[in-house]
Order: C-alpha cells, then sequence, then structure tokens
C-alpha cells in the first residue's frame, strides 16, 4: 500500500510542477463543498464517503469542517464461501466496526495553480472525534445432526461455534443495528491535495496521506485474532465539488 502511495504522489506532483510556472493571479474563494469516496489501507475495495465544506481564511489558508464514514477490517478477514448453502461469511468475525469521523482542518496552499488551469497543491491536516460503531456479525448456523437440520440466526461466538462448515452464510446486515455498541475515540489525519479544475466552477482532485486513531479500549472484530484500540492507515480521497 506504501508503494502504491508514493507512486501516486510522485505522478500527482509530475502533474502539478508544470503549474507553479504559470500566471499566479490571486483568486480565491470564500466557500467550497466537495464530496467522495475513500480507500484506505484498513478498508475492503471502497473504504468509505465524506463531504467537506472549506471556507477562506487568507490566500494562503483555509479552514475546514468535513464528515466521514468508514468500515474498518480486520487484516486477518478471510471471506469463505458455503457451497452446500451457495453463501459467503467472514470466518473468525464477531462484529462489524464502522466509524463516524466529524473534524475540523486547515488546508495549506504550496503550490497554486493558474486562474484558468492547472493544478493546486495543498498540505492537509485535521483531527476530531471518532464514534465507533460495533455492529454484531450475524450468522447462520446449522446445529442439525445426522441428516436433520436446525438453522439458527446467531451473532458469531467462537465458543458454540466451533465448527466452519456448519456456518450457512452471513444474516441480513441489518438484523444487528439495534445491538450496535458505541465507542468514543479520536483521530487525526495529514496529507497532500491535488486539486484540478477551473476557479469558481467544478473542481476534482485526489488527497492521499496518512490517518491514526485510538479509542479508550481495545475494538473486537475477530475475538479469536489480536484486537487493537489503535489504528493507522493510508488512505486515497477522490474527490468533486464546487467553489463560490
Amino acid at each position: 500500500m506504501f508503494r502504491y502511495l508514493a507512486l501516486i504522489l510522485a505522478v500527482a506532483f509530475g502533474l502539478a510542477l508544470p503549474a507553479t510556472a504559470q500566471t499566479n493571479e490571486e483568486e480565491s474563494f470564500q466557500n467550497e463543498l466537495s464530496y467522495g469516496i475513500n480507500f484506505n489501507s484498513n478498508g475492503g475495495l471502497i473504504g468509505g464517503a465524506f463531504v467537506r465544506s472549506a471556507y477562506y481564511m487568507n490566500e494562503r489558508m483555509y479552514q475546514f469542517g468535513g464528515l466521514e464514514v468508514v468500515e474498518v477490517k480486520h487484516p486477518k478477514e478471510n471471506r469463505l464461501y458455503n457451497l452446500g448453502a451457495g453463501d459467503f461469511f467472514i470466518a473468525g468475525k464477531q462484529n462489524y466496526l464502522f466509524v463516524v469521523r466529524p473534524h475540523y482542518g486547515r488546508e495549506l496552499v504550496l503550490f497554486r495553480k493558474a486562474a484558468e488551469s492547472g493544478v493546486q497543491v495543498n498540505a492537509v491536516g485535521a483531527a476530531g472525534p471518532s464514534l465507533g460503531l460495533l455492529v454484531p456479525y450475524y450468522i447462520r448456523y446449522d446445529y442439525g445432526g445426522q441428516g436433520a437440520r436446525d438453522i439458527r440466526t446467531e451473532q458469531y461466538d467462537p465458543d458454540k461455534h466451533r465448527s466452519l462448515d456448519r456456518i450457512q452464510g452471513t444474516a441480513n446486515f441489518l438484523q444487528g443495528l439495534g445491538e450496535t455498541k458505541f465507542n468514543l475515540g479520536v483521530h487525526l489525519k495529514a496529507g497532500l491535495s491535488f486539486e484540478y479544475g477551473r476557479y469558481q466552477e467544478s473542481i476534482t482532485g485526489i488527497e492521499v496521506g496518512f490517518a491514526v486513531e485510538a479509542y479508550p479500549k481495545k475494538m473486537v472484530i475477530i475475538p479469536q485474532a489480536e484486537s487493537s484500540q489503535v489504528f493507522s492507515s493510508v488512505y486515497l480521497n477522490l474527490y468533486y465539488g464546487r467553489r463560490k
């Protein structure tokens, strides 16, 4: 993942350098609203989504508030398939971990793009609380024997569900929402953003960086594997927005 991050940074800087030689007209905005999707080393194919609103402070500095929602997965998660039931499940998983991250941050303009085109490079830093939601992971388990079937839907328990062959698959995600456990922590992130587009019009961009968050107690996702209360990751955000 770190090699991919280094490659993205190298490409983005290569695109940004020509823009620094263009005319530096002091155009700024009062407000920017952007939203996008998150990829991170603790998530799956898509880690989550976010929305952010930024405000002008001076020609080199902007402040912003944002909200990010991501899923955190355990590095030991192993997705298996029950051929007889025709369904997938994650071996040993007891809880989903979803995180809601409101945050406040600053953007420092490192390279400003020309008024009509180019790439702007900003240094980004943010911090805020983390609301960790541990949602029970329900499975369908067959307690039957000698040809009989007795399938029950329960939260995975390593003391009760000892045979992977008897796990028929994953239950409906909504089934565990009413038993969600809330955990309050903190997080901070730092990175670089590369914005493409014109001022006063729509923009697109990428943000790459490093994030870390901590909770007062360990967050149990897979009880038979090591649990952690501190999570770190590299991330990539793809975003779209408008300025005015």
